[in-house]
């Protein structure tokens, strides 16, 4: 799809905090800009996504992470922004109420575009799984006429940075992704110049979760890493390759 004012209005659902800023900021600014109504959903406030919980208990990074995502968001131009209260790390235990949160936005938004993740949860996360799965049942059981879009990686992307994400260990599982080819994509955008520059910034407000990796990496590569947003349709990926890493 190359003209976003296709998606129309778009619904964006996601796990924590920073989800949708690495996966479809740009997409959300873009449309934003075109004047399409943009609603942006996380499931939790992330509020155990630190290493450190003793500095950073719950209480304290779930207030921080709901001011960052405050932040992106007006960066992005998304007005309508909500952070629910299911607990971060937990979400796969609260299947009835995640799924009547799912169901109530589809019905209050009434979506042409639903951006959300895809069965892998693009990490193997369990929260970003069981996002995926209450967005594709709400969707079915709405009768939801949207398109349904998960995010997804390419096969160039995964061959250029699948070292530096094992490095991260950023894959909470044994699967990893096979990645999708450019020609089966529904939705894809390539950022330059001031879009990425405003998805950049609207990473670096979200400090708490983005500031060592931005430290860590040349700025270049950095931006080459989060420059495309890739999605493919949910009706051509009901059950997408996986390959086991042996170890």
């Amino acid at each position: 799809m190359s003209d976003l004012t296709e998606l129309g209005t778009i619904l964006s659902i996601w796990a924590h905090p920073d989800d949708e800023t690495y996966l479809a900021a740009g997409i959300m600014a873009a449309a934003r800009d075109n004047g399409q109504r943009v609603v942006c959903a996380t499931a939790s406030a992330g509020e155990r996504g630190s290493s450190d919980p003793t500095t950073w208990t719950p209480t304290r990074l779930g207030r921080i992470r709901r001011w960052e995502a405050a932040a992106a968001m007006a960066v992005l131009g998304v007005h309508e922004h909500e952070v629910y209260s299911l607990p971060d790390g937990e979400l796969s235990s609260h299947e009835p109420a995640g799924r009547a949160w799912a169901g109530r936005l589809i019905e209050d938004v009434r979506p042409d575009t639903i951006l959300t993740f895809g069965p892998d949860g693009m990490t193997y996360h369990l929260d970003h799984i069981a996002v995926h799965r209450w967005v594709t049942r709400a969707w079915r059981e709405t009768g939801c006429r949207a398109r349904l879009l998960y995010a997804t990686p390419t096969v160039d992307k995964l061959a250029r940075f699948l070292p530096l994400y094992e490095e991260w260990n950023m894959y909470m599982s044994d699967e990893r992704p096979d990645g999708v080819a450019h020609e089966h994509l529904s939705l894809h955008l390539e950022l330059q110049a001031e879009r990425l520059d405003r998805k950049i910034t609207a990473l670096r407000v979200m400090a708490s979760q983005t500031a060592a990796v931005m430290d860590a990496v040349d700025d270049q590569l950095f931006r080459e890493m989060v420059a495309e947003e890739s999605f493919v349709a949910a009706e051509v990926s009901a059950a997408p390759p996986r390959r086991a890493v042996a170890g």
